[in-house]
């Protein structure tokens, strides 16, 4: 037990997990870290840079890639560049009662490596949603608790954007912003003048100068690649293994386990708390047990509530911290896959430096001042303009010297635009423990019973509409909608399982993410979100969990956990 005991346990590397190890341990905490996953340390990212003639099979899947990751290849990254960063969907299934797109990667840094950088604050309109709107339950906090910590998160990660002045998008401590494209500058100046409506380039976790601090060495400015999937080399963009678990490290305080499946939590019911976690090593097969005075559960919102739902005990016959029916319960995510794209005429004479990992945001404009429809909430756009490459000639008919001349000369202009929906929570939409079917390991996997609801089809249809009618609006040619099949999940921003609340009978946790029923577990993934907002949440994890790990310090100094 003295050989295995910390001071503090973080469960997860990925974005919420890098920012507790770096916080507690910069504190002075003796942090175990353990992550289900293989080792990947900044730099040993396998196609990183890999030629396109050096990836097999053209890039493309193969069956047998799908055969083994049939659920992950719902996203687009199942390919030869990317397919090692996502999970094999035969050693670790799951259940969908509908459909249900459960996107994991089981590595040291998670997801932290393959998401979008997408990094926008939430508003005060945000954080008061539920309460104003009698939807589910009141947040605990307002914007005004954490907006100190969104400045703490943004000057360390580097996120590069555009001052606004949207009080539906509050504006941070940035970066210089990506540029915007001549045709995306002409549709911005065009929806301002129509519409009122404001359009920025997307607010990125990407270095596009140095940081404001010397804490990161490692790290230096974004390249225009635009390969960031396989991982990025020079740490340009945020991500555990190339920010905040080097971090970490360097205090010497950092234990990191890989290879740690960590399955339950350990409850002493004599003392009230939690006293440690049970783990699997997902080599060997070997169980241990670590103990610590706190635990941050940092697993993914579903990794998370997976252990919390395991973590049985006469205190909690329903699963860890569960005293109020609400574990598993109200998935949020956003919805996506609407929206529409055009041509565009009278630029042929201009193309743009580079491939930029970014494109344009279009913030909220439903719901917000006098606008009211028949639905709750409201959605953002995510697009960009582009001129099509020689690949769309993989088709053409011609051959030879004339097919080379055509893919020398840039093809015409495109631009689109997908909506990100904001998806309410419900208790019914929910994931439970299925303890009659196992992984590869031999614990219980987990059944999704979580569908899309009429406000959210009622907004699809605004999504659609709203899309065509701007490009229309602005002379473009060849609108086309779509709006593609959707299960819950595909967003990857999955949210809400162990929702934050004022009352221990209707929440999992409270204002600082402490479960309420055990005060020196703290949860600060998607898991603790009781609302889903439009924008990506990843920002919002952050700071939550830099803003519970200060607490958790202060709180062990009092002797009050």
């Amino acid at each position: 037990m003295d050989k295995n005991t910390y001071d503090a346990i973080v469960v997860g590397t990925g974005i919420t997990g890098g920012w507790a190890a770096k916080e507690l341990t910069e504190k002075g905490l003796k942090t175990l870290v353990l992550d289900r996953g293989r080792m990947v340390r900044h730099g040993e990212y396998p196609t990183t840079t890999a030629d396109p003639w050096q990836l097999p099979h053209g890039n493309r899947s193969t069956t047998q890639d799908i055969e083994r990751q049939p659920k992950q290849a719902r996203t687009y990254a199942i390919s030869q560049e990317s397919k090692h960063w996502f999970v094999d969907d035969i050693d670790n299934p799951y259940e969908e009662d509908y459909r249900f797109d459960w996107i994991r990667g089981y590595h040291v840094g998670g997801r932290s490596i393959m998401w979008g950088r997408q990094s926008y604050r939430w508003s005060e309109m945000d954080f008061e949603g539920n309460a104003k709107d009698g939807v589910a339950v009141d947040w605990p906090i307002r914007y005004a608790d954490i907006a100190p910590w969104y400045d703490y998160v943004e000057t360390f990660i580097g996120v590069s954007g555009q001052n606004e002045g949207l009080a539906q998008l509050p504006d941070g401590k940035f970066l210089p912003p990506m540029e915007l494209n001549c045709v995306e500058r002409e549709f911005q100046g065009k929806l301002k003048n129509k519409f009122g409506r404001a359009m920025t380039i997307g607010r990125v976790a990407h270095m596009t100068a140095p940081l404001t601090h010397d804490q990161s060495p490692q790290r230096s400015t974004c390249r225009y690649r635009n390969q960031c999937i396989r991982g990025c080399p020079f740490g340009a963009y945020f991500s555990s293994n190339s920010s905040t678990l080097p971090s970490a490290q360097k205090t010497g305080n950092m234990t990191l386990v890989p290879n740690a499946i960590v399955y339950e939590l350990i409850y002493d019911a004599r003392k009230g708390r939690a006293t440690g976690v049970r783990v699997l090593d997902a080599e060997t097969g070997v169980q241990t047990d670590y103990f610590a005075k706190v635990i941050f559960l940092c697993a993914s919102t579903f990794g998370s509530t997976q252990i919390m739902l395991n973590s049985l005990s006469s205190r909690f016959p329903n699963g860890f911290g569960n005293d109020s029916g609400e574990l598993g319960c109200n998935i949020m995510d956003h919805y996506l896959g609407s929206g529409a794209s055009a041509m565009v005429e009278g630029f042929d004479d201009h193309y743009y430096f580079g491939r930029r990992p970014n494109g344009f945001y279009i913030p909220r404009f439903r719901n917000v001042g006098k606008d009211k429809r028949d639905y709750l909430r409201g959605f953002g756009y995510q697009g960009g303009a582009s001129r099509a490459g020689w690949d769309e000639l993989q088709n053409a008919s011609q051959l030879g010297e004339e097919l080379k001349k055509k893919a020398q000369a840039p093809g015409p202009w495109v631009i689109g635009m997908t909506g990100f929906g904001e998806i309410l929570p419900h208790h019914d939409n929910r994931v439970t423990l299925d303890r009659t079917k196992k992984d590869k390991f031999g614990l219980p996997i987990l059944r999704f019973d979580a569908r899309l609801r009429d406000n959210e089809l009622r907004m699809r249809k605004d999504i659609v509409n709203d899309a065509a009618e701007m490009l229309e609006a602005a002379g473009y040619r060849d609108v086309r909608i779509f709006d593609h099949d959707y299960g819950i999940g595909q967003g990857i921003h999955e949210m809400g399982t162990a929702r934050m609340g004022r009352d221990p009978k209707t929440s999992v946790l409270n204002a600082w993410n402490q479960v309420h029923a055990c005060k020196n577990v703290y949860v600060t993934d998607g898991s603790c979100m009781t609302s889903s907002a439009c924008q990506n949440p990843s920002l919002t994890y952050m700071a939550l969990t830099a803003r519970a790990a200060n607490h958790a310090v202060e709180e062990l100094k009092r002797n009050n956990i």
